[in-house]
């Protein structure tokens, strides 16, 4: 393996920072702090509840964002398909890893990714175990795993399961997502409704095979 992590649309950090003391204190304290997929779906669930969405900042246009990825999240856990390619990909994983995900429910693109997350750990056999912490109550970990010194999210940590030791991450947004927000924001200075609009439909037509693909990339150069 080469002297760096592998990312996608994230700054690289040499493996001799990645796990510093500092960092695999905080990863440990996240993943405590952790759910399972599940238990992520009630927390977001049961705010909506009482018209709250997860994070520090509470408003009608973020509670409103989380209704609309709570049923995103349950239609493409309906539809997400992982492709036979990537299926036999998974199988052949010789390690376990634990995948920590910083998310929060209130984000469109981890609605998105999540579901896909999901799938590809149900067809390790329990290779990988999908942990899901919450942004704003994990300053810790999200500082040490900024994407060109922002807290974007999703964020997809790779921990090895039998040494601890993260070994690389993903996020927050697959190549073809990064290209047109940046392509748009060139063209029109800023990142608007029709932006996001033309985001999920960007989502909507990938299928999130584009996210497997650069996720099935990732641990093939992980495991090897």
């Amino acid at each position: 393996m080469s002297p760096f992590v592998f990312f996608f649309n994230s700054n690289f950090i040499p493996l001799k920072k990645i796990n510093n003391k500092n960092m695999k204190a905080s990863v440990a304290k996240a993943l405590f702090n952790s759910y399972s997929y599940s238990e992520y779906k009630k927390v977001v669930s049961d705010l909506l509840e009482v018209g709250k969405s997860t994070g520090m900042r509470q408003s009608e246009e973020l509670t409103h964002y989380t209704l609309l990825n709570e049923t995103r999240l349950r239609r493409l856990d309906k539809t997400i398909k992982i492709s036979e390619e990537n299926v036999s990909k998974l199988h052949a994983l010789k390690k376990q890893y634990i995948w920590l995900v910083i998310a929060e429910g209130w984000c469109a693109d981890g609605a998105q990714s999540l579901p896909v997350f999901d799938k590809m750990a149900l067809e390790t056999d329990g290779k990988i175990d999908l942990k899901i912490v919450l942004r704003d109550d994990n300053d810790d970990v999200m500082n040490d795993f900024l994407t060109n010194g922002a807290r974007a999210i999703p964020k997809l940590i790779v921990i090895d399961k039998a040494t601890g030791n993260v070994v690389g991450d993903w996020g927050p947004r697959p190549a073809g997502a990064v290209e047109l927000i940046q392509n748009y924001k060139k063209e029109h200075g800023v990142v608007d409704e029709t932006a996001k609009a033309d985001l999920q439909m960007w989502y909507f037509h990938d299928k999130g095979l584009s996210t497997q693909n650069e996720i099935m990339e990732l641990m093939q150069g992980l495991d090897s």
